[in-house]
């Protein structure tokens, strides 16, 4: 359910006489910024709602409209804004609301919501879905653990992704070509994937994956949601075998925002419209290129780099931020 305008007890959006821009003759004047605020949990209160407001007049934001949206598994609260200069002080201000809140937040730039068509482009595993695709196949080869510790590290930032690939792959030789059937049939989706893919889709905008992992699991997932686009290495295969290789150049951090650049550029949307989401340092140049670059139950250093940490187990959020 959306309640646009007012929030439960009758809140309704305070007038531009608010905060620094009281003397700013109304919507637009003197140069005024226009942004959104987004601000999600479990549940969302008018003290929630109250206390951002007024966190965001005290760094000189106007607050035009506010709106709640109450989803299944979490409610979110937004709200239109105005500010002299979208500086330091607004983010500084926003982030400590969060901190003392709890509550996960971010200030989402005018083009990522306007009208037009947008490009949501989101990394796979841990992110798209629930698994890391390469533990799964070595867990057939029973060096799971093994696998994992490098995939951590790599993703932490501690190893060369490429180099660290390469290492996890070799660990697959000798593995009959079924396991990635076995794989597929295994593979979980992230809370909110499926709404989250849909509400792009059928809004008309583009949506799509480019993941460290592997084409041959990756396409029946891709089918499924019917993805504009779906980029990721290639299993070398052999005689109905895994040969342990990936067959050409692997997909790390400067592909992910070249097919960013490249897919934007080939629906006609502008950078500044588009959102990129991952959890790991091999998506760290494609959430910078992006519009907005948003780390999902990410590691220390992406949540530190990206525009927006969204801890909440959901991705369906990642919506209310492009406006759908």
């Amino acid at each position: 359910m959306v309640l646009d305008t007012r929030l439960r007890s009758g809140f309704v959006a305070k007038p531009p006489a608010f905060g620094r821009g009281a003397d700013c003759g109304g919507t637009g004047a003197y140069g005024l910024i226009k942004a959104r605020v987004v601000a999600w949990a479990a549940q969302l209160d008018d003290a929630h709602r109250d206390g951002l407001a007024t966190g965001l007049e005290r760094a000189g934001a106007v607050v035009e409209v506010g709106s709640l949206h109450r989803g299944a598994t979490y409610d979110v609260l937004t709200l239109e804004v105005q500010a002299g200069v979208l500086d330091a002080s607004l983010r500084t201000g926003l982030a400590a609301w969060s901190a003392a809140s709890g509550i996960g937040a971010a200030l989402v730039p005018e083009p990522v919501y306007a009208s037009g068509r947008k490009l949501l482009i989101m990394d796979v595993d841990s992110t798209l879905i629930k698994q890391e695709v390469i533990e799964l196949l070595a867990a057939h080869a029973g060096r799971e653990a093994e696998v994992r510790a490098v995939t951590e590290a790599a993703m932490r930032g501690e190893l060369d992704f490429s180099q660290s690939l390469h290492q996890r792959v070799r660990a697959l030789e000798g593995l009959p070509m079924s396991v990635i059937d076995e794989v597929v049939s295994r593979i979980e989706l992230s809370d909110g994937a499926e709404q989250l893919v849909s509400a792009y889709r059928d809004a008309g905008h583009v949506v799509g994956v480019v993941s460290g992992g592997f084409s041959q699991v990756l396409a029946p997932v891709a089918e499924r949601l019917r993805l504009s686009f779906a980029r990721a290495n290639d299993l070398g295969l052999h005689d109905g075998m895994l040969t342990g290789r990936v067959s050409g150049a692997v997909v790390d951090r400067a592909e992910k925002e070249r097919v960013l650049r490249a897919e934007a550029e080939r629906a006609g949307v502008p950078l500044a419209s588009t959102i990129a989401v991952g959890d790991g340092a091999n998506d760290l140049d494609m959430l910078a290129a992006a519009g907005l670059g948003v780390a999902f139950n990410a590691k220390p250093a992406v949540r530190a780099s990206a525009d927006v940490a969204l801890d909440l187990p959901d991705l369906d959020v990642v919506r209310h931020l492009s406006g759908l």
